[in-house]
Order: structure tokens, then C-alpha cells, then sequence
């Protein structure tokens, strides 16, 4: 099954594990791609290729299929960020998990504890706020247990993203909250309540989807959101009608200090995650 079928199913579940002859798979483990018989020139491609499984998916009638990334594939890292043509569908019958001296758990996916997400759309001004600071995030030295996304305007991949088990989910967007322009704040909303913590930051929604609404969607896949923060930047300008690309002057400014708020965001969550573990 490829990207594009699998995303006209419904109702999907994401699924801790799996059983297949009789071990036990997980998101960041190896498996063998063993596609049926029959299939297209892509699946005779894909024959005995190791690759990693980046999620399990259950679809509406309660089946379950590997995502994967293929470990030779040189866009491998898009295949993680879940952008299409880089991540592979396989039912369970389709792979051989790698026996217990093959896992290689050291070279195992790492699963990140924190996912930093940029939002925006990068044609209305200052609303690329949140895709300029993740790109800037995504070339910074994070630790691997952190990953750094810009998703843009795709809400719906940003939904299912925080059904993946972060601890900490930190969104990055210009909102107005009735400071100076290129002001950035750091809210968390009320999971129990998001409309109270829209009206309390007065969100804009110059794209098609603002945090508010991408959370209000992810829990409603009754997913584990676990802690959500918004950094968040007050805009001066979203272009107009006719929108604009390019960051004001003022919010521009801000980029790298959203960095820097961010990247201690990151060092304090892993701060104190160490020290629970300890106690």
C-alpha cells in the first residue's frame, strides 16, 4: 500500500506494538520487506530491503500496517517527517522482523521524547514565524531525543504527529496576544479547555489551521497529547489580501530569540525528565 492509499483510510489508530512470528515489534525496530507476490515495480524494489518502522497504524476495520523508512534511502529523514515517497506501508505478513542478533539496537531509531513544531504559511508575512524558527532549530545541535519539524500549514500531519507518544510537544506560530510586534511568548494550553486558552491569546488564523484547532483534532484521535507549550510571536503584518512572503522587520528580529527560548525550553524538559528518572 502506498502513501497516497493509505491516506484516503479513516480513523486511524496508532498502535504501541505488534506481534509477528512471535516477536514483538515496535516503532524504531528492523524489519525485512518481504512485499507479496503480484505487486508493482515498486514492490519488487523493495524486496528484502531493511528498513525501520517508523509507526504502527491500525485502519477502521482494526488492521494493523508498518510504516516504515527504508534505511538506504538518501531522504530518509523526510520518510521521519512523514512527507510522502519516503515512507512505505507493508501489512504484517509483508515483513520478517530482524532476529534478536540483527536488531542492532544501537542503530535502532531513536524515539524523541520532545517534538519541536514549526507552524505558518510562508505567504502571509509574518505568519512564516514558525516554519523560519524550525528551519533555524533544524540546523542547531538539539539532542536526538528532540525532533524539529516544520509542518507548515499541514494540520493533519501535525495531528497524527502528536499521536506518536511525545512527552513534550513545543508549536512555534505567530499569534496576537496584544503586545508589540515581534514580542514572543511562551503559553501552555489548557488541554482540558483549548477554546479558553484561544481566547486568551487571541489566536488569528490566517492559515487553514492554528494550534488551537490542531489540538482540538489530535485529541480527538483520543491520543496521549502529554505537555503542550506554544512559543509564539506577535505579528505586525500577515501581507494583506494579496499576502506577502518575507517576515516583517520586527518579527524577524525575534527569530533568533525564540531560538534561544526554545532551546532552553528543550534543556530544561530533559533537566527534569533526568531527574525523575533519578528519584
Amino acid at each position: 500500500m502506498n502513501e497516497w492509499e493509505w491516506q484516503l483510510l479513516e480513523d486511524k489508530k496508532i498502535v504501541d506494538h505488534v506481534v509477528i512470528s512471535d516477536m514483538e515489534v515496535r516503532p524504531g525496530n528492523r524489519v525485512r520487506l518481504l512485499p507479496r507476490k503480484g505487486g508493482d515495480i515498486l514492490d519488487i524494489a523493495l524486496e528484502g530491503q531493511v528498513a525501520t518502522v517508523e509507526s504502527i497504524e491500525e485502519d477502521y476495520e482494526g488492521k494493523a500496517h508498518l510504516s516504515v523508512v527504508l534505511e538506504e534511502d538518501p531522504g530518509r529523514d523526510l520518510g521521519l517527517l512523514r512527507q510522502p515517497g519516503h515512507r512505505f506501508f507493508f501489512e504484517l505478513s509483508e515483513v520478517e522482523p530482524l532476529q534478536n542478533d540483527e536488531w542492532r539496537e544501537k542503530d535502532a531509531l531513536p524515539k524523541p521524547r520532545i517534538l519541536v513544531a514549526g507552524i505558518g504559511n510562508i505567504f502571509l508575512g509574518d505568519d512564516g514565524f514558525g516554519v523560519e524558527v524550525a528551519q533555524q532549530l533544524s540546523r542547531s545541535k538539539l539532542p536526538a531525543s528532540v525532533r524539529v519539524a516544520d509542518f507548515g500549514i499541514r494540520g493533519l500531519d501535525l495531528a497524527y504527529a502528536l499521536q506518536d507518544g511525545y512527552e513534550t510537544t513545543i508549536l512555534i506560530d505567530a499569534f496576537a496576544h496584544g503586545q508589540a510586534p515581534g514580542t514572543v511568548s511562551v503559553i501552555e494550553p489548557d488541554l482540558t479547555d483549548p477554546a479558553s486558552s484561544a481566547a486568551a491569546g487571541s489566536f488569528v488564523e490566517p492559515h487553514a489551521m492554528n494550534p488551537i484547532n490542531v489540538l482540538r483534532m489530535a485529541m480527538a484521535m483520543h491520543g496521549e497529547l502529554g505537555r503542550i507549550l506554544l512559543v509564539g510571536c506577535e505579528p505586525s503584518s500577515f501581507g494583506g489580501e494579496d499576502g506577502k512572503m518575507g517576515l516583517s522587520a520586527s518579527v524577524e528580529a525575534s527569530v533568533s530569540g525564540a531560538v534561544r527560548v526554545i532551546e532552553n525550553l528543550v534543556q530544561k524538559t530533559l533537566d527534569e525528565g533526568q531527574a525523575k528518572s533519578t528519584n
